[in-house]
């Protein structure tokens, strides 16, 4: 069994949808496959995102995904709605096995090793800012790559995938103040790092669109 960390103290009332969540839960538990495959369809795309922005390697974050899914699948009994959202819980595995890569391949697989270069799905123009725009992604991902795991985590779940604080803080079974501190180191880091390698500063939202392409 996988000793997963947990949050302390319960959420108290369920939403209508963790109650949902919980009865998906159940029924796939039951063998229902139609219940499963709900739930995977609803949060394959986050477990990934974060699997890939942690490890920077497509086939890494395929395979932390299905393994994400496969522990919810032995073990979503230990899942309780009252003390957090489902997503929070997935990605919660996602992220003990993403360390568990780290300790047993080292800390990240280089970003441009294992993505191509393609720019974000429907942008069209300038040839030139195109390839600029190109350039840009290609600079954060190497930057947020770059980062130590627990700045790349939250910059990942903030930036990336877009969570409020404290939804990165239930993931993380972080207080609310530690979420935002290490967030706000690890922008300076990243500010550090980008502005003497690009002058043109890639805006953080248009730059990370491209982390998902």
């Amino acid at each position: 069994m996988m000793r997963l960390g947990k949050c302390e103290g319960p959420r108290g009332l369920m939403s209508d949808l963790a109650v949902r969540d919980d009865e998906l839960v159940r029924r796939t538990l039951e063998g229902q496959e139609d219940a499963f495959v709900e739930l995977y369809h609803r949060f394959q795309a986050s477990v990934y995102r974060f699997a890939l922005g942690m490890l920077g390697s497509r086939e890494s974050a395929e395979d932390v995904t299905q393994e994400t899914f496969m522990v919810l699948l032995r073990e979503g009994g230990r899942f309780d709605p009252t003390k957090g959202a489902l997503g929070s819980y997935l990605r919660g595995i996602a992220r003990f096995l993403v360390y568990k890569r780290f300790r047993r391949e080292g800390r990240y697989v280089p970003l441009a090793e294992d993505f191509d270069e393609a720019a974000p799905a429907g942008e069209e123009g300038d040839p030139s800012e195109r390839l600029a725009r190109i350039e840009d992604v290609r600079t954060v991902r190497t930057a947020v790559a770059a980062l130590p795991a627990h700045y790349r985590e939250v910059v990942v779940l903030a930036e990336l995938e877009g969570l409020s604080y404290a939804d990165v803080a239930e993931t993380l079974c972080l207080p609310i103040g530690t979420v935002r501190s290490r967030l706000f180191r690890a922008r300076e880091i990243l500010a550090r790092g980008l502005s003497p390698n690009n002058k043109r500063a890639p805006a953080w939202s248009g730059a990370f669109l491209g982390l998902t392409s």
